[in-house]
């Protein structure tokens, strides 16, 4: 039986970590601390998000509900959260956000939660203050200014130069927020933890990017590609290889804190009856088709993200079947043997990860909203700011309508992994029968949702502090 099998759960999530950008699912990736958890982990090798992007992934990953279901509403003010249903049983609940606006108290993110922080409100009043908020890529100038005199610093001190000259990405702050909480937790407990260092901007610490290439003078690549891509020039061939060099030390950057995370849970003695999760909330796009960043698309570089799942005394495994992150918050009261909240739509994946037994493997749904140009500032929050994508993925296909459009493509992963080669004019009776079967899932997602389209409060509401936190993100 899982459930019950942990005192405990941590749960970390990574914002736009895609599943190939670490060692558990690429082993050309350098990533020891995740590498080291995996291996005695259950790893899902077909984990999918149900959205392209923060706001709407994360009610399925704290709420197992699908975004706009509930209020029309990008949030999940009205959802009944993961923290609230075990705050509600007793298990003492803390959370901590490396300062993604959409992760907050506005949307409701702080429900259930004893201890939260999203680290949005200290900006600052100052000139200065504000202006690094809303030009993180700054730091990329002035680490460079700095870092001969910073390494000559550590040197003589005999300390590592690990930590950036600013904390934009907010890492420390919540690391040592983490660290607290748990070094106070005497009872059952959940704890969530979300890294930012993997979005827009990547400007990891320049030691993580010597340590994923050959390059012992790594500040300058943040440098040159940090600034074409600041001035609106040509993504050439360069500065490609470049912003994935830096996507992969800021990968690598948050795996050295989950390792002190993981050193923090057994400082307290807590490592060997603690559950830890890792999951990506959706991936990132290197212009797989034709884009950077993390703009309302579909694909798998934006929707496939790692799931690992490390149970005490469970043995590891490698999981095929295929999985939504609606799964976590069920999988979590299970493990903490808390009954889920029956609004949920995620099953447990407690059983397949304590005793092997196999998931339901049921087609994953993702959805995105796509306004006229895939680029268009503001970036859709909203229904009513375009097109309703949605995508239905079994284990060998994708299927993704514009329901609005009434438009279809339809990609075989096996022998057309990067999804360029659209089948939807097929004539084989396998292809066609795909697309008779997801159709109607599609088209029936999509009525669910726009049944309370007119809910939808909007974003009036949203404070100074908090928008620039959003325009850091790139979100205006």
């Amino acid at each position: 039986m899982a459930s019950g099998t942990a005192a405990n759960v941590v749960l970390i999530t990574v914002d736009s970590l895609r599943a190939d950008a670490i060692g558990p699912y690429d082993d050309s990736r350098h990533t020891p601390v995740l590498d080291g958890l995996a291996e005695r982990s259950a790893v899902f090798e077909r984990a999918f998000a149900t959205g392209n992007w923060t706001p709407f992934s994360f009610p399925s990953i704290l709420a197992s509900r699908p975004v706009f279901a509930d209020t029309g509403d990008i949030g999940v003010t009205s959802s009944p959260t993961l923290a609230s249903q075990l705050s509600e049983a007793g298990v003492a609940t803390g959370g901590y956000n490396a300062a993604n606006g959409f992760l907050t108290s506005h949307w409701g993110y702080d429900r259930g939660f004893d201890a939260f922080d999203a680290f949005v409100t200290s900006v600052g009043s100052g000139l200065y203050s504000r202006y690094l908020a809303t030009h993180p890529t700054v730091e990329a100038w002035i680490q460079l200014a700095t870092t001969p005199a910073r390494r000559l610093s550590s040197w003589l001190r005999g300390t590592s130069d690990d930590r950036p000259f600013l904390d934009t990405s907010r890492l420390f702050d919540v690391e040592h927020a983490a660290q607290s909480f748990l070094a106070d937790a005497d009872g059952p407990f959940f704890l969530w933890v979300h890294y930012m260092d993997t979005h827009t901007p990547y400007v990891p610490a320049p030691r993580y990017i010597r340590e994923v290439s050959d390059d012992l003078l790594g500040t300058h690549r943040m440098l040159h590609a940090h600034t074409r891509t600041g001035l609106g020039l040509g993504v050439d061939e360069r500065t490609l290889t470049e912003l994935r060099l830096l996507y992969q030390a800021a990968a690598r950057q948050v795996d050295a804190s989950i390792g002190r995370l993981l050193d923090a849970l057994g400082d307290a003695g807590h490592r060997e009856d603690t559950a830890v999760v890792v999951a990506g909330d959706h991936g990132e796009e290197f212009q797989e088709h034709g884009h950077l960043a993390h703009y309302p698309k579909l694909y798998d570089e934006l929707v496939r993200v790692p799931l690992i799942v490390d149970v005490p005394g469970a043995d590891a495994r490698r999981v095929e079947g295929q999985v939504g992150l609606d799964a976590i918050p069920p999988t979590v009261t299970d493990l903490l043997d808390v009954d889920p909240a029956p609004e949920w739509t995620g099953d447990s994946l407690a059983s397949t990860v304590v005793d092997g037994d196999a998931p339901a493997d049921d087609p994953v749904v993702s959805v995105a909203v796509r306004g006229e140009d895939v680029t268009t500032q503001p970036i859709p929050r909203s229904l009513a700011d375009g097109d309703l994508l949605v995508s239905v993925r079994d284990r060998d296909w994708t299927y993704i309508r514009n329901v609005d459009a009434d438009a279809e493509e339809l990609y075989y992963r096996p022998e057309d992994p990067g999804q360029h080669d659209d089948r939807t004019a097929d004539p084989s009776a396998e292809a066609r029968a795909v697309i008779e079967r997801y159709r109607p899932i599609t088209d029936a997602h999509a009525a669910r949702l726009r049944e309370r389209e007119g809910d939808a409060a909007g974003d009036d509401a949203v404070d100074s502090d908090l928008e620039t936190r959003l325009e850091a993100l790139g979100y205006r």
